[in-house]
């Protein structure tokens, strides 16, 4: 955990919350907006319920979430430094108050999920927890070498608190529980989460995957076992963990990657609890690993790094 007793004890003094009646209907109070099947990351999203009380305040291309309880909220991703004002929106359009949010945790270095971590941070107050192959990447808010996408990765605002947490370390803030799953992989800092919400005493394991593409810029070659040791094998094994998940629900950093938006939101027309969701998306991911590493043996003369 986290949290040492002495700050726990300061940040779980009563909040001034509303009841989840208003907060349902804080949800329902603008008409909803239909997020089209590729939107721009920064294209306002409707803030809503997923379940129980894990709610979606991200846009329609990228995701953030936000758990919530009566002694304080834990917000997941922060978007693109634009994005970030649009997430304290949605927070505020549900009848949350941005103060609330105790921890903020997110998937992983990139400046479409990391860029408004920093406003996110200075509006709430709330520390950002990382994994530590992240955590100096964060404060940077720029890539290294070791980031498959190094040469094409756009810098972000850089996070001046960031916590370190470890792997599998289970984020608590008061009756909330997420666990931090490492996924490297996309990136070496990448993780995902899990934890339960529940409604009417009906539980749902949520499975908040990371990215899990084997995408890079033009000198990255993920079967280079020289120049970037155990990185394939742990990508392997994210892939494994991933697919091995208890996985009632599945939400992805980018709503497209696991169909989100044709299971929540007003043009849902599939089920949104899919038990097989997580080893279907582990899949596709090997699958396109597979590819990847069969491209890179056919292209001996890969392009030297400048």
């Amino acid at each position: 955990m986290f949290l040492r007793p002495a700050l726990l004890a300061c940040l779980l003094l009563p909040l001034a919350l509303l009841s989840p009646a208003d907060h349902a209907l804080a949800e329902k109070a603008a008409p909803p907006i239909v997020c089209s099947a590729d939107p721009g990351w920064d294209d306002p999203a409707t803030p809503r319920r997923i379940y129980g009380n894990t709610w979606f305040v991200g846009t329609c291309g990228i995701s953030a979430l936000l758990v919530t309880s009566e002694e304080g909220h834990i917000l997941i991703d922060g978007g693109t430094a634009k994005g970030g004002a649009l997430i304290l929106a949605n927070i505020r359009a549900l009848g949350f108050k941005p103060e609330d949010v105790r921890a903020i945790v997110f998937s992983h270095e990139h400046f479409d999920h990391a860029g408004g971590l920093a406003a996110l941070q200075a509006a709430t107050g709330a520390p950002v927890l990382a994994r530590a192959p992240a955590v100096d990447a964060l404060k940077r808010g720029t890539a290294d070498r070791s980031d498959p996408q190094f040469l094409v990765s756009e810098p972000f605002p850089g996070v001046e608190q960031v916590q370190t947490i470890a792997d599998d370390e289970i984020v608590k803030v008061g009756p909330l529980a997420l666990q931090a799953i490492p996924t490297p992989g996309h990136t070496l800092g990448g993780t995902s989460w899990t934890w339960q919400s529940c409604k009417a005493q009906f539980c749902r394991q949520i499975v908040y995957a990371d990215s899990l593409t084997a995408i890079s810029d033009d000198v990255y070659r993920y079967s280079d076992e020289a120049g970037h040791p155990g990185v394939l094998k742990n990508f392997r094994q994210t892939l494994s963990r991933v697919g091995a998940l208890k996985c009632d629900i599945l939400l992805t950093p980018h709503p497209a990657a696991s169909d989100m938006w044709s299971r929540i939101g007003p043009k849902a027309s599939e089920p949104l609890v899919d038990t097989t969701a997580c080893r279907s998306y582990a899949q596709k991911a090997t699958e396109r690993l597979e590819k990847r590493l069969a491209e890179e043996a056919g292209a001996p003369n890969h392009k030297a790094e400048p």
